[in-house]
């Protein structure tokens, strides 16, 4: 294979591909160098278990192990990888073990399988088998792993539904400091003490409270001796291995993996334009996201040069191949081992490490990779810099070294790296005496995420001194590459290291360190402030390490101590407080038991079977979406040659295509199936492509060409209101006399608030596949969609066949949270034209990116409101005005408007009421459902103005809440009488188990004693209406069989999306019937079962589902109660066999309707809702002034679920919700361009809560002894009401914010935007860094987002 080889591709055949899957060996022969590990397992070995969940190996949810066998060691290694990044081409000669492969229901589960789901931490189960892997890798390289090694295994991995702490205690049980009780605090010492948190005073022997979800005695030992070994047959062929090249010929790129130095750098020589691929993070996200196109890889990744570790004279050398996580272990070994004075680089490099990707990243990227991408927001580059690292960097003619330095980023990603060289080596100095170097990284979430501004800072003092000797500034997320800035450290040499150089550098680097207002990023204003806030850290780590040294250096305040300090995470402790079962309940009888999700084992080996799950049909095409790339056009021409030309390709498909109705739409019929003549947003559907494969339609889809002409968009909610750009109606409610409330106040405010909108985040995306029956116009769907009905007239209407020739099939949904509700129609309308059209079986699951920018969230709202209130602090008059951003049609948003209208007033009993909305209607795709539905932005508004209330006054915001809250026979603004209120009980029991009094006291200590870092403390109510507001909605029907071996097969109306429905309906059938939940099956949602079910949706589902199968079920008691009677000693089966012999039909419908709920806008009349929940939440966080960065110290929650049905699923629905929550109001930020462009389109730019969002301390209680005669078994719905509580973690950060106001001498109300993201935080904090970087005028520049 040596020698010159001008075109790669002349060789005829590809070598073979030799590597293990879960112990069976593979050949393969055909490799294609464009296709994942993914695609591989799931397409082509039929291993469904690892998921797809972005493509870009930033959520985990398709984890693998990956093992190779190491000559040095003789012994194997094992690593987390994403298999979606992973080339199947660099797997020559790897074991993959996928988690089919460690254990199943069928066979054996491994205990990492069972501990995940009986500790209750599989709720959609989607994330689940990536989660499982990256425990199973972590505990093949150390059985008895600390807490701090999981929790950083789990970097990067997310989750949606569960919240994250059952999978933590779940996996607890494996570690050194965690494996006694199952964290439930049973005994006074120990582990299980750390999991008490303040909840000792309150167990005075009650016998009512339960607090073990899970009895971890119950797990199947793990013994690590049991592993499935290493093929022995790859140990001998990578021992025996000749040397050899390999090369893989697919149809657009040939893969190249030289086998020794000489003959890559020829390789280079020959292909300059080439690109090396190590660990692919990098260019498997540009081809797969930026089009590119690489016709040649090199990969050297085994190169022996390229992995060497040398020490040498002056540091540690690195080959450019060696993994992050290698470099982070060889440095850690090194700190250990060698005098602080000469580790300080290493620290810093440590330092960014710790916060780089996730681990599976970390396990493959290359130190050369991250080098070699340039990328000007790189962790590592600037510690590279500031250290002077010197590259050694070669070609076939020789070599050169160069150092780091400002030269050495030419441009945006560009190096002085010939194109024929590659770069050989890294060396990371030792630092000496006198030096001393810190790095910096803020990002919007702390783990897995990119950098907002990165810094690194080295200086060396002259010998006993703090005179500067030398100064290296470095700052990455400043510049279209890394810079230094060297005016600012030039300005500084000589001088005493005190406050005059800080003043000096401060203002040195404030005019050095400008961002173009209008830079990608945006932000601009925060990211100056950084760059002074980390050399004001850095200035006084300094000073402490001079002090220690014993140099005669400025004293660092007390006050300001805390701001130098680094990060260190603390591993959290839970408490979960549930009302125990009764003695005399039966053992059978599990309602009110804490009892696992019936699909946890399954979802935790693999065998759950999701949507994109099903086995391909054997002439089975794919699909794939065409888009609008503009907000608001008419469209010319849309040329399809090009895409026809594409190999594969079978049909494009047009509007003209759809043989029905093109108009479609949950509510109204004011979307199109396939857009006509006009788009209205980014994301706007034009056409489709189906081809053989999914690579080959999307390759096609993007060579679809069409042509607009370009009209204004409107974008923003301001941009509407300015336009006056509204949909019909205008809702209002309004009681009491609004005039005599506000001549009544003493004080009067006015106020604003915007809230921005939230991105789903199902880790299952939309999918459907939709397969022709071949007569009468039949079709049946798979879909994952919470509305298995509406998927079925909409797809009918245009297919223009009737609904009873549609068959709509849902098993699960890999996360749904209202997202599914309406908008998957778009989606499964599309792909059911195609499967019309064609005759076959056409499938489409959406990728990450396409999916977020096609299918909408949360509305993002603005409030305006004035308030009046008493010197008390009571409110007696309340104007508001809400204006919510539909997007390009209707949708749901009328019925999310009338809900934040209905929580106008939160809980809180205002007697002069005004509340009006307005649907602004803008060129972004439709938003739509999402748990609490409107509700959370409407109470939001209502804690802004209660907050501006009590600060206005100067009162403890906790009182003036207390004191305006409802009490028991008190009339809603929509006149409706509260009964049953138990929202004083969760108040108080709140307060107590949080130890309100006593932290409030704690915080006020604390604050007085820092400067730049301040806590807050805020107690936060909820009450949420249950019920869908159109009441039509309220129905449920059910169909029981039993069979007459006695078991019983149950269908309801509802889908089952994680929230565990189907366990509870499980559970009411078997109390119901008497028989054990084991003798109950459901196997799916389908509308030929029920027909014209209701969404699964509103949090109504337990109740309406519910109701309908204790109606099915005590129907067929009935039918079996004479047997029963004859035979009173007789078993199940034997009264099901006796019914059936005297022909009683054992199959029943159920149904039910909720009474009394009507309500009429122009009246303001009516019973809108069947009942409320209720619940309170009290959080205390901690914000770094100076980098906004928060962490969530400690939440208590008290939520009023009735009698629970299944108190582990209702934690875990309100734990669950909290941290959605917590997502909404602190992380979670979509960005749009000024021109209705989505910029945030997968998890790398879109951040939800991590493991290391979780509260430090999480108290969940549910209350006791509050039946709800209203539902079924006395139960209450959970899934929407407890994400509110989240608010209590935003009015925290808001009061944290206000004492570090107090600090400049700033007091009173201040505007706060949601979600309280780090650059909001620190903005507001105003001080004497802030000053120096005033932000540009609006209007002078053109944003790069937009607040829509």
């Amino acid at each position: 294979m040596n020698g010159s080889r001008t075109d790669p591709r002349s060789r005829a055949h590809s070598d073979a591909l030799i590597f293990f899957v879960n112990g069976k060996k593979i050949i393969e022969r055909n490799a294609d160098p464009e296709m994942t590990l993914l695609i591989y397992l799931r397409r082509k070995l039929g291993l469904t278990g690892t998921k797809l969940g972005c493509a870009e190996g930033g959520c985990g949810a398709c984890t693998v192990m990956l093992s190779r066998y190491q000559t040095g060691t003789q012994q194997p290694s094992h690593h987390a990888v994403n298999a979606c990044l992973t080339p199947v081409c660099s797997l020559h000669l790897a074991a993959v073990t996928t988690v089919e492969g460690i254990g199943s229901v069928a066979r054996k589960l491994h205990p990492v399988q069972e501990r995940i789901a009986k500790a209750h931490g599989s709720q959609c189960g989607f994330c689940t088998p990536g989660i499982v892997m990256s425990m199973y890798a972590l505990l093949r390289n150390n059985a008895t792993p600390k807490m701090a090694d999981v929790e950083e295994a789990f970097h990067g991995n997310l989750c949606r539904c569960t919240g994250y702490r059952p999978i933590l205690e779940g996996y607890k049980t494996f570690t050194a400091d965690g494996g006694c009780c199952g964290g439930k605090g049973a005994s006074a010492d120990g582990c299980c003490k750390a999991n008490r948190n303040g909840a000792e005073e309150d167990s005075d022997g009650r016998v009512d409270e339960a607090r073990s979800l899970f009895d971890a005695a119950e797990f199947a030992p793990y013994d690590p001796t049991q592993e499935i070994i290493f093929p022995p047959e790859l140990t001998s062929l990578a021992k025996g291995q000749r040397s050899a090249s390999l090369s893989f010929v697919g149809d657009r790129t040939v893969w190249l993996q030289p086998d020794s130095l000489e003959e890559f750098l020829q390789l280079k020589w020959e292909h300059p334009e080439a690109r090396v691929v190590v660990g692919n993070t990098e260019v498997g996200i540009e081809v797969k996201f930026k089009n590119m196109e690489y016709p040649v890889i090199l990969a050297p990744a085994f190169l022996v040069e390229l992995n060497a570790v040398t020490h040498t004279e002056h540091g540690i050398s690195f080959g450019a191949a060696c993994t992050l996580s290698r470099v982070g272990s060889v440095l850690k070994q090194a700190v250990k081992t060698l005098p602080p004075h000469q580790t300080e680089v290493f620290l810093a490099v440590l330092e960014q490490l710790r916060w780089f990707a996730g681990l599976q990243i970390r396990n493959v990227a290359a130190v050369g990779g991250n080098i070699m991408t340039a990328s000007p927001i790189s962790d590592l580059n600037p510690v590279f810099m500031a250290a002077g690292c010197q590259l050694t960097l070669m070609d076939k003619d020789g070599s050169r070294v160069v150092q780091m330095d400002d030269t050495f980023f030419t441009g945006y990603r560009k190096t002085v790296v010939r194109p024929r060289e590659v770069l050989l080596a890294i060396e990371i100095p030792y630092s000496k005496e006198g030096q001393f170097v810190s790095a910096f990284k803020q990002s919007p979430r702390r783990e897995d995420d990119i950098s907002v501004v990165t810094a690194a800072m080295s200086v060396t003092f002259a010998p006993g001194t703090d005179i500067v000797d030398e100064l290296r500034l470095s700052y990455g997320g400043m510049a279209a590459v890394t810079v230094m800035a060297k005016m600012a450290a030039s300005s500084l040499l000589g001088r005493r290291w005190g406050e005059e150089l800080l003043q000096e550098a401060c203002s040195a680097l404030a005019e050095e360190m400008t961002v173009d207002p209008s830079a990608p990023g945006g932000m601009a204003t925060y990211r100056r402030t950084l760059t002074l806030s980390f050399f004001y850290k850095f200035y006084l780590m300094v000073l402490q390490k001079l002090r220690k040294q014993g140099v005669n250096a400025e004293e660092v305040g007390s006050e300001c101590l805390s701001a130098a300090e680094i990060y260190d995470p603390e591993t959290p402790s839970s408490v979960q407080i549930y009302q125990a079962v009764q003695d005399q309940q039966g053992r059978d009888d599990s309602v009110g038991r804490p009892m696992m999700h019936l699909s946890a084992l399954k979802q935790a080996t693999g065998e759950a079977v999701y949507c994109d799950d099903v086995p391909l049909y054997e002439n089975e095409l794919y699909l794939a979406l065409v888009t609008s790339s503009k907000a608001h056009a008419n469209i010319l021409s849309v040329d399809t040659s090009a895409a026809e030309g594409v190999p594969g390709v079978v049909c494009c498909l047009l509007s003209g295509d759809v043989p029905g109705s093109n108009r479609t739409g949950p509510a109204e019929y004011d979307e199109t199936v396939l857009a006509q003549d006009q788009v209205t947003c980014v994301g706007h559907i034009i056409g489709a492509v189906v081809a053989d494969t999914q690579l080959h339609a999307q390759r096609a889809a993007k060579a679809v060409t069409v042509q607009y002409e370009e009209l204004q968009p409107i974008v923003s909610i301001q941009e509407a209101i300015e336009a006056q750009s509204f949909f019909d109606p205008m809702r209002t409610i309004q009681k009491g006399d609004l005039e005599a409330g506000f001549s009544q106040a003493d004080h009067v405010l006015e106020g604003e608030m915007h809230i921005g909108g939230q991105e789903h985040f199902y880790l299952e995306t939309n999918v459907t596949l939709a397969v022709p029956r071949g007569e009468d116009g039949e079709m049946e769907l798979f879909a994952s969609t919470q509305s298995a009905s509406k998927t079925q007239s909409l797809v009918a209407k245009a297919l223009g066949v009737p609904a009873n020739r549609v068959v709509v099939r849902v098993k699960r949904m890999g996360g749904g949270f209202g997202g599914k509700e309406s908008r998957s129609t778009a989606l499964s309308t599309v792909v059911a034209v195609a499967a019309n059209k064609l005759k076959r079986p056409v499938r489409c699951m959406l990728d990450r990116d396409e999916d977020m920018l096609i299918t909408g969230g949360r509305h993002p709202f603005y409030g305006k409101y004035k308030v009046g209130f008493l010197r008390s602090g009571k409110v007696v008059a309340l104007d508001v005005t809400y204006y919510a951003n539909a997007g390009n049609s209707k949708d749901l948003s009328l019925a999310v408007l009338e809900r934040s209208l209905f929580h106008m007033e939160n809980s809180y009993h205002v007697p002069n009421i005004r509340g009006r909305g307005f649907l602004c209607r803008t060129n972004l795709p439709s938003n739509t459902a999402f748990r609490g539905f409107g509700g959370p932005q409407g109470m939001l508004v209502a804690e802004n103005w209660m907050t501006d209330v009590a600060q206005s006054l100067g009162k403890p915001a906790d009182e003036v809440r207390r004191l305006n809250l409802f009490a028991e026979g008190d009339l809603t603004p929509y006149n409706t009488k509260l009964e049953r209120m138990t929202l004083d009980r969760c108040w108080e029991e709140c307060l107590s188990r949080s130890g309100y009094p006593e932290r409030r006291a704690a915080v006020g200590a604390f604050n007085s004693r820092n400067r730049w870092t301040k806590r807050g403390l805020a107690i936060v109510p909820t009450m949420f209406g249950i019920s869908f507001t159109a009441t039509f909605l309220n129905q449920a029907g059910a169909l029981v069989h039993i069979y007459t071996d006695g078991s019983v097969l149950l269908t309801h109306g509802g889908t089952e999306m994680g929230q565990g429905l189907h366990t509870k309906m499980i559970q009411v059938a078997s109390r119901v019937l008497g028989i054990p939940c084991s003798d109950i099956h459901i196997s799916e949602t389908s509308t030929n079962t029920v027909a014209n079910a209701s969404p699964t949706a509103a949090s109504a589902s337990s109740d309406l589902n519910g109701a309908a199968v204790m109606n099915a079920c005590e129907v067929l008691l009935n039918r079996l109660e004479p047997y029963k009677k004859k035979n009173p000693k007789g078993s199940w089966g034997d009264w099901v066999a006796a019914a059936y012999f005297d022909r009683v039909n054992l199959s029943a419908n159920g149904f039910y309707r909720t009474p009394d709920l009507h309500y009429d806008f122009d009246s303001n009349t009516g019973r809108p809702f069947n009942y409320f929940s209720f619940g309170v939440g009290c959080s205390e966080v901690e914000i770094d002034c100076l980098t906004g960065a928060h962490k969530n110290l400690n939440s208590t929650l008290v939520m009023d679920v009735g009698r629970s049905l299944n108190p582990a699923i209702d934690i875990g629905q309100v734990e669950g919700a909290f941290m959605q929550g917590v997502g909404l109001f602190t992380l979670e930020q979509l960005h749009y361009s000024p021109k209705g462009v989505l910029l945030t389109r997968g998890p790398g730019s879109y951040k939800i809560p991590a493991f290391g969002d979780i509260p430090k301390h999480l108290t969940v209680s549910l209350l006791r002894d509050a039946p709800n005669p209203k539902a079924v078994f006395a139960s209450k719905a959970v899934g929407e009401p407890p994400l509110f509580l989240a608010a209590s973690v935003f009015h925290a950060i808001k009061d944290a914010i206000g004492a570090a106001r107090a600090e400049s001498g700033l007091g009173g109300p201040f505007r706060l935007d949601s979600p309280a993201s780090a650059e909001r935080i620190r903005n507001a904090c105003d001080d004497r860094f802030t000053k120096l970087c005033p932000p540009a005028e609006p209007g002078t520049f053109t944003p790069w987002s937009v607040q829509v």
